[in-house]
């Protein structure tokens, strides 16, 4: 079983397919909408939680790539600069997914609950928060 956090890049012409939903039917894939950002004839952006077994979860995002759907590792999207956090905890009452949060005074980042929303990234007064994008 193999469980992956990637980021989908749609081309316009598949916002208005069903390309997740194949993924289920035609490789039994699981998958989790962490976040999403697709509209008609325009470019679409989604966070999967994708899972299942090895072979299909391989052919699942074979099938993506031969649609024209670019694929990017969530893993490594959203990097806390921890030299630069002055723990004000500011971010932390703003990030939906809690991996943003407090322990004592100190303010600790969990990179598997994040889903790159970028809303930290926006609001860090002190740049402790970085994008990082690879393809």
């Amino acid at each position: 079983m193999r469980t992956e956090r990637i980021v989908l890049h749609f081309p316009k012409e598949l916002a208005d397919k069903p390309v997740v939903v194949n993924l289920v039917k035609k490789f039994n894939l699981d998958f989790n909408i962490l976040k999403a950002t697709i509209t008609p004839d325009e470019e679409g952006l989604m966070v999967l939680e994708l899972s299942g077994e090895d072979d299909n979860f391989i052919k699942g995002i074979e099938y993506l790539k031969d649609l024209g759907v670019e694929i990017q590792p969530l893993s490594q999207d959203v990097v806390w600069l921890e030299d630069k956090c002055v723990h004000c905890g500011y971010c932390v009452s703003y990030c939906p997914t809690k991996a943003l949060y407090r322990e004592g005074y100190l303010v600790k980042f969990d990179s598997q609950k994040c889903t790159a929303c970028g809303i930290c990234i926006e609001l860090c007064p002190y740049n402790a928060m970085e994008m990082k994008i690879f393809f």
